[in-house]
């Protein structure tokens, strides 16, 4: 039997499959290109009762490109301990609510962690609306090894601290993966240089899926000079081979 048999659309596999019915979605949004809102995400978002947002801003004007109108519950770092607890509430009185960041997949370096652990402590129904990543989308196009990678976020800001973990990390036998921003981008390829040597792959991606997008793979000491005298607006995602990788 073929994979597309087993897993006909909409069919469920597992008995922890999420109902139809009060839930928490937590649902990925465009990094960039808005072709890329799945027709499932934009059914999701059209259906639920809320949705709880970083920015109703920012989730307010991609509702609007689609035609959506829904309720908006604002949560982000400074108020997502608290928050968490009201979208369980709402969730356990029989809403659905659709999770989303300002872009890309909540949780990942973004608020939305604290919302999901409340209601799986609640034992309420949490269901992935997957799509955009822009970890997953710069690894994929890095030619760098995907086999296995470590994904640490952000680093500190301080630069002590991100040669801290650069030193901590030399001899990592995986892909090292960070979020970095465009403020810091340039000291951090120093610092990767400084620490690993200019012989070190690595891939600096921007602008993913975007007009602009920019994706520089090879060694540091090749990488470095490109980042100068560019326009660095944007974060960074930055991947660091293992010491043995060669391309």
């Amino acid at each position: 039997m073929s994979d597309e048999e087993n897993l006909r659309e909409g069919e469920e596999i597992s008995g922890n499959a999420p109902s139809r019915g009060a839930r928490l979605s937590v649902t990925a949004t465009p990094i960039g290109n808005l072709s890329d809102l799945s027709p499932r995400a934009r059914e999701t978002l059209a259906a639920a009762d809320f949705i709880a947002c970083e920015d109703t801003r920012t989730t307010g004007n991609l509702l609007r490109r689609f035609g959506i109108a829904r309720p908006l519950l604002a949560y982000h770092e400074h108020n997502e301990q608290a928050s968490a607890a009201g979208i369980a509430a709402k969730i356990a009185a029989g809403a659905h609510v659709a999770l989303v960041c300002d872009a890309g997949t909540p949780t990942l370096s973004d608020p939305g962690f604290r919302v999901v652990r409340e209601c799986r402590r609640a034992g309420l129904a949490v269901e992935s609306v997957p799509g955009p990543c822009a970890l997953i989308a710069a690894l994929s196009v890095s030619g760098l090894p995907t086999n296995a990678f470590a994904f640490h976020g952000f680093l500190p800001p301080k630069s002590a601290a991100r040669r801290r973990f650069l030193e901590e990390n030399r001899a990592a036998k995986m892909t090292l993966a960070v979020y970095e921003s465009c403020h810091r981008i340039r000291a951090f390829a120093e610092e990767i240089a400084e620490t690993f040597g200019e012989k070190r792959v690595v891939c600096f991606a921007r602008e993913l899926t975007k007009l602009h997008e920019t994706v520089l793979t090879g060694t540091i000491g090749e990488v470095l000079p490109r980042l100068s005298g560019k326009n660095l607006k944007g974060e960074f995602v930055v991947l660091i081979a293992p010491e043995s990788f060669v391309l």
